[in-house]
C-alpha cells in the first residue's frame, strides 16, 4: 500500500504542488517562446512529456552500469537521441507545427527539468517510478504551456487553436486584439500571474 501511495505522490505532485515550472522555476526559456499559440505549446509539452519519461525510464534501467564521472554526458545521449526522434515524427506528420516550434524542439536537449529529474530522481530509483515522475512532471510543464498559450493567444489573436472564438460583433462594436499578448515580454506576466494565483492558493509554500 505504501509503494501504491508513494507512486501516487510521484506522479501528482508536479501537477500543483512541486510544479516544475511555477514551484521550482524550471524550463522558463521554452515557456516564454512558444506559448504565442496554443497549438504549438500544447505540442511542446507533449514532446517533453514522451522524452521525459522515456528518457527516465532509460537512465533508471542503465543507471548500475554508468561511471560516475561520464554520467551527465551519457544522459545528454539518451534526451538527444530521443529529441531527434520526436523531432523527426513532428516533421513527418506536423509540419506545420514543427516550423513554429522550430529550433525549441531541438532546446529541448538542455531543458533544465530533463537534467534535473534524471539527476535527481531516475539515477536513484526503478523504472516504474521513473516513468511515472518523467510523465508527471512533464503533465506539469504542459499544464503551465497550456495556461499560458491559452491566454496569450485568446486575449492576442482572439483565436484558440487557430479557429476564432471572440464573435466579429466585438470587433464590430470597437473590440481589440491586445497585441502586446503575443510578445515574449507578456509570457513573463502571464507566468507571473499564475505563480501569484498558484502560491496565493497553497499557504504552505509561502511559508517555504
Amino acid at each position: 500500500m505504501a509503494e501504491k501511495i508513494s507512486n501516487k505522490s510521484v506522479l501528482l505532485n508536479p501537477f500543483s504542488k512541486n510544479n516544475p515550472v511555477i514551484v521550482q522555476v524550471l524550463g522558463i526559456c521554452s515557456v516564454l517562446a512558444v506559448t504565442a499559440k496554443l497549438e504549438p505549446a500544447i505540442v511542446m509539452g507533449l514532446s517533453v512529456i514522451a522524452v521525459l519519461a522515456f528518457s527516465n525510464v532509460i537512465i533508471s534501467l542503465i543507471r548500475s552500469t554508468i561511471p560516475t564521472n561520464i554520467r551527465i554526458i551519457v544522459q545528454l545521449v539518451v534526451v538527444a537521441g530521443l529529441v531527434v526522434i520526436v523531432d523527426q515524427l513532428l516533421k513527418a506528420y506536423a509540419y506545420d507545427v514543427s516550423k513554429q516550434l522550430s529550433v525549441f524542439i531541438g532546446l529541448i536537449i538542455t531543458n533544465c527539468i530533463l537534467m534535473g529529474r534524471l539527476e535527481a530522481f531516475a539515477m536513484g530509483n526503478k523504472p516504474w517510478p521513473s516513468f511515472l515522475d518523467g510523465i508527471g512532471n512533464g503533465i506539469g510543464y504542459t499544464i503551465i504551456l497550456v495556461i499560458t498559450g491559452f491566454f496569450r493567444e485568446f486575449l492576442g489573436s482572439g483565436t484558440l487553436l487557430g479557429y476564432q472564438v471572440v464573435p466579429q460583433w466585438c470587433y464590430d462594436h470597437g473590440y481589440a486584439n491586445n497585441g502586446l499578448m503575443i510578445l515574449p515580454p507578456m509570457a513573463l506576466i502571464v507566468v507571473a500571474v499564475v505563480i501569484w494565483v498558484h502560491r496565493s492558493s497553497h499557504k504552505e509554500l509561502q511559508e517555504d
